[in-house]
């Protein structure tokens, strides 16, 4: 699976976090899982980076199911958690953000006879990213979106990630956390499903950020009623599209990894070295194509290799929103019939392969690169 360098997707856990989201995007476009789930596909602002975005519910469980879903649909470059939280310790302020440095899956554990132990899970945030999430922070151009009045600070700390909606400070819960996850800061629901579906899919870069709601002190349900949820919400969000736009800028995925074909981006830099009475031919930078020296040799065409690739470009107008759902669906279909016609040489085979190429242009006629692509492929079929 090669990252889709361009795209970040963006999880919340409920609406006002998804709402908080959704108003730092433009050119938004539904984009439907076959399993029902909805995603909208846009960019922040007027950037190139791009997003998918999605409600997941509350809860750990769910919550890596559609991050695994998600993952598998968009290849994307990161996947970031974005919402609300409780926050552990009195220099956590109301309407903060943590960034998660680690995540706990504190619920993890084994009861013996003098009581229960604590097994934890825990998953520690990317160097590179968490460097990036620092330097965001740093330059505090993240905030320019927010009220004047507003003047929350971002923290690197640990998270709790349980399956209880944590609301005293002096529960068995509460001291329970207090002895075993002392450096813990922010405390909620969906972090540790996120980053287990992450480290299964290749170690795919998560990134948790949380806006501080309440204090998880028996305090929730008056710090809701002066509606820090949506306040505390929008903080993240702001923070959370400035971290995803610089992923994109300067992260891993902008330079030296797989491209949207599969294949690996050349370093700029090269050198040459000549001993004796060697002469150096061909100094090369930079090189995009085919590169020949000399008379180029006749190769054949592998009509299988040309529709794969043709494959993975279609999708990716289809993730772009180039391609509507049904468009993308007609278009595999025929994708279909040309792959079960390459293999036999006959000429009803022949003619079969062409007229569902055909059928595919007509498809994606509007996209101009795929249009080309397939007029390409097309004449190679004719000549054969």
């Amino acid at each position: 699976m090669s990252a889709n360098s361009g795209l970040v997707v963006i999880l919340t856990a409920m609406n006002l976090e998804y709402a908080a989201v959704r108003d730092q995007m433009t050119d938004l476009r539904v984009r439907r899982h076959p399993a029902g789930t909805r995603f909208e596909v846009g960019r922040i602002g007027r950037s190139n980076c791009r997003v998918a975005l999605a409600l997941v519910g509350k809860g750990n469980h769910p919550a890596a199911v559609l991050a695994e879903r998600a993952m598998a649909e968009f290849s994307p470059a990161a996947v970031l958690f974005v919402g609300v939280a409780g926050g552990l310790w009195p220099d956590i302020r109301l309407g903060d953000v943590v960034v998660a440095s680690k995540i706990y899956a504190y619920h993890g554990g084994t009861s013996e006879d003098d009581g229960l132990k604590a097994r934890p899970k825990a998953w520690e945030i990317p160097h590179e990213v968490d460097q990036i999430a620092h330097h965001v922070e740093r330059s505090a151009a993240w905030r320019r979106g927010l009220p004047a009045e507003a003047t929350p600070r971002v923290h690197f700390g640990p998270i709790a990630a349980g399956e209880v909606v944590q609301d005293s400070g002096i529960s068995e819960q509460a001291r329970w956390i207090r002895q075993h996850y002392n450096d813990a800061v922010a405390i909620e629901m969906e972090a540790a499903g996120v980053a287990q579906a992450g480290h299964l899919n290749r170690a795919l870069p998560v990134v948790v950020v949380r806006g501080i709601s309440d204090h998880a002190d028996g305090s929730k349900v008056t710090t809701d009623g002066q509606n820090w949820q949506p306040r505390a919400a929008r903080h993240a969000a702001a923070f959370a599209t400035a971290l995803a736009q610089e992923l994109i800028t300067d992260g891993p995925a902008s330079r030296g990894g797989a491209d949207q074909d599969g294949g690996r981006t050349m370093p700029m830099s090269n050198r040459n070295i000549a001993s004796g009475k060697a002469q150096v031919g061909v100094q090369a930078g930079q090189i995009y194509g085919d590169v020949s020296v000399g008379a180029p040799a006749e190769q054949p065409i592998d009509l299988g290799a040309s529709i794969a690739s043709l494959r993975i470009h279609i999708k990716q107008a289809h993730i772009d929103g180039q391609l509507d759902g049904d468009t993308y669906a007609a278009a595999e279909s025929e994708l279909e019939a040309a792959t079960e016609c390459v293999p036999a040489s006959t000429p009803e085979a022949r003619s079969g392969l062409i007229v569902a190429l055909k059928r595919l242009r007509g498809l994606v006629a509007d996209v101009s690169e795929l249009a080309a692509r397939l007029a390409a492929i097309i004449a190679v079929v004719r000549g054969m």
